[in-house]
């Protein structure tokens, strides 16, 4: 972060933390320079370091917040349709690489690498999407979402977003991982690089995500595996009323190492039966 990046965050912080309501105008022009680098791409809510682990900026987090605090919603209209809301949505796609198929629709403090189509879909404020990715029909990127290069959103795909509690991680989407259609993801999850979820899965920060290509299940939490691929399973769970199936993730192979992308891909999903 440079000098004067940093010295942004303390004027956002510091007001954030003073809970100012009718915040001067250094502190206002601090919070809509936050924005607009979430918006360019110059800053992001969180950012991978150098060890492949994930730092969170929560302080853009607090600006996101702030320019809620700051802004009074305002009508506006696209063709026919009205609406009424405090951030506009981002128009001057002239130049910028990237392809809106109508009603696609994606909020100012938002970010899309060239090469980025976006079909009629929704990203939200603070969410970042990185070179030629596809959000496919109906796919939702929640507030402040990472979203890798080369990843493919399918249809009816869901990204949960987070502003609060602050520091908490965003969902996080590694480069080249593939969603297959209507799974959720949400409550931090990350999913690791060119991993692929099959049609359906659902991933919280308390599903089970387990793998069974050993000779015993192995169980974790809150992160796939890069290169993993997945499917939706259940699991026995015990209750006062009895023993009941809840669901759960299902690890049951790797991408080969030994394939490019795109083939290993296909043979990633004809191998394993997934349905996408």
């Amino acid at each position: 972060m440079d000098v004067a990046s940093d010295s942004l965050q303390q004027l956002v912080a510091r007001a954030f933390a003073d809970g100012v309501k009718t915040p001067d105008s250094s502190v206002r022009d601090a919070v809509e320079r936050a924005i607009a680098g979430l918006d360019s791409g110059e800053l992001r809510v969180a950012e991978q370091l150098p060890d492949g682990g994930w730092q969170v900026n929560s302080w853009l987090q607090q600006a996101i917040l702030l320019y809620f605090r700051l802004h009074e919603s305002e009508p506006s209209e696209a063709g026919p349709l009205g609406f009424y809301d405090k951030i506009p949505v981002k128009k001057d796609w002239r130049g910028s690489g990237v392809r809106v198929v109508p009603p696609g629709v994606a909020r100012y403090g938002s970010y899309l690498a060239p090469g980025v189509i976006l079909m009629p879909g929704f990203v939200n404020i603070g969410a970042r999407v990185g070179a030629g990715t596809m959000i496919d029909t109906w796919a939702t990127v929640g507030s402040s979402a990472q979203i890798g290069a080369g990843v493919h959103l399918s249809g009816g795909v869901g990204i949960g977003g987070v502003l609060e509690p602050l520091n908490a991680r965003p969902v996080i989407i590694e480069d080249g991982a593939f969603i297959g259609s209507r799974c959720v993801v949400v409550e931090g999850v990350m999913v690791g690089a060119e991993a692929v979820l099959g049609a359906g899965v659902i991933l919280t920060a308390s599903t089970p995500i387990i793998d069974v290509t050993g000779a015993k299940p192995v169980v974790t939490k809150g992160v796939i595996a890069p290169r993993a691929v997945v499917i939706p399973g259940t699991t026995d769970k015990q209750f006062p009323a009895g023993t009941f199936g809840t669901p759960c993730a299902l690890v049951i192979g790797r991408r080969s190492e030994s394939t490019d992308k795109k083939t290993s891909l296909n043979e990633a999903l004809r191998e394993f039966g997934v349905a996408v």
